[in-house]
């Protein structure tokens, strides 16, 4: 995405004057903050197109409720976490309050940019030709990125919408893990399978937070299928 604003929010100045270096050598925009009370602030003010969050911030505001926050606010804006803690466990829980994707402390600058440079990719801007999937009583409508289920709207994130817009665009085919995570994050990505379960969760959890049949089916060994309970999918 071709000057895109990110924000930095880091309070270790040698690690957000490198990055504000560099990215705005690749031609990024750059703003930062030092603790999650002026990172929401700022975003409120003007919403960037990624946000660059480190998981441990001073204050009782961490990387974690910043992130949450700005999912509840704004689904749209892309986030990269930054943390020091190596642990499975930890990067989901990273992953589970909205983060698009990880990189952990210390890294490499080549490699923030090549995750900056993906995660941007996949915040596509909406498509031209307003187009609506359709599964059941399930809508995707493209040009403004939210579901629906009947009556009820349902705003997701970016990787939840692309993720929502493979499954309606092949239904009652057998996707694999490996394709999905491909499809998705691309060949480069290094979060494992536990990714793309956490994302499973949070795309059921909107579309049943009210008791709406399941239609994300899991496929035991293989991946997940669109479909209705008690039908077949085809392999693929």
């Amino acid at each position: 995405m071709t000057n895109a604003h990110i924000l930095i929010v880091d309070d270790e100045s040698h690690v957000t004057n490198a990055l504000r270096r560099v990215l705005a050598y690749e031609g990024y925009r750059t703003s930062s903050a030092t603790n999650g009370a002026s990172a929401l602030e700022l975003v409120r003010l003007k919403a960037p197109d990624l946000v660059i969050l480190d998981l441990m911030l001073p204050g009782n505001i961490d990387g974690l409720e910043v992130c949450r926050r700005l999912r509840e606010t704004n689904a749209e804006i892309a986030v990269l976490m930054l943390t020091a803690r190596a642990t499975i466990a930890e990067r989901v829980k990273g992953l589970e309050t909205g983060a698009d994707d990880y990189l952990v402390k210390p890294f490499a600058l080549e490699e923030l940019l090549a995750r900056v440079k993906a995660v941007l990719r996949r915040k596509q801007p909406p498509d031209i030709t307003r187009e609506t999937l359709c599964f059941a009583d399930l809508e995707l409508d493209t040009a403004t990125r939210q579901a629906r289920r009947g009556q009820r709207l349902i705003d997701l994130s970016t990787t939840e919408y692309e993720l929502l817009a493979l499954f309606l665009r092949n239904p009652r085919i057998v996707l694999t893990r490996s394709l999905l995570m491909e499809r998705i994050w691309g060949n480069d990505f290094e979060g494992g399978p536990n990714v793309l379960e956490v994302y499973i969760g949070h795309l059921r959890n909107k579309l049943e937070k009210q008791g709406e049949q399941r239609l994300i089916q899991t496929i035991r060994g293989t991946g997940y299928v669109l479909r209705l309970p008690g039908t077949r999918g085809q392999n693929i």
